[in-house]
């Protein structure tokens, strides 16, 4: 049996389209990797199978590798979900005191992001009543500031 170049095409757009089903977005690069087999095959219709086999194996390894190597946006794990220009600048009030780059509790008038108690450190002593700014965001702890 002769494996047309069409039935290359016709599995690439099947399987991209099963990635609109089950979004796994791996499915996807199987499916460009054999619409590039297709395009082969159509340039050299007497391509063996076994090298067709290989050239959709190599394209779909390639372009999955480079989405998750070179182009995948890149996402900071540590921060996810938490939106940190909703919090830096935010003025509370230091509900449990740390000394520096220990662990205390601020507490916000409004609620930030569901809470109005956060956990916090700073560079400098802090007592409870002091009035403090957030600077940054540290994974799930406030960095601030005595104002």
């Amino acid at each position: 049996m002769q494996v047309q170049w069409w039935y290359w095409i016709a599995l690439g757009f099947g399987l991209i389209g099963l990635e609109l089903v089950i979004p796994s977005f791996t499915i996807i690069w199987f499916g460009i990797g054999a619409v590039v087999t297709g395009m082969v095959l159509l340039v050299f219709p007497a391509f063996p199978l076994a090298a067709q086999i290989l050239v959709w194996t190599a394209a779909s390894v390639l372009c999955a590798v480079g989405w998750f190597r070179h182009l995948k946006p890149r996402v900071d794990r540590t921060r996810s979900g938490l939106s940190k220009e909703a919090v830096v600048g935010e003025i509370g009030l230091v509900k449990r005191g740390a000394e520096p780059y220990e662990r205390g509790i601020v507490r916000f008038q409004v609620a930030l992001l569901g809470d109005d108690e956060w956990p916090f450190f700073a560079d400098e002593p802090l007592k409870p009543g002091d009035r403090v700014r957030v600077i940054d965001v540290e994974g799930h702890v406030l960095k601030v500031i005595k104002l």
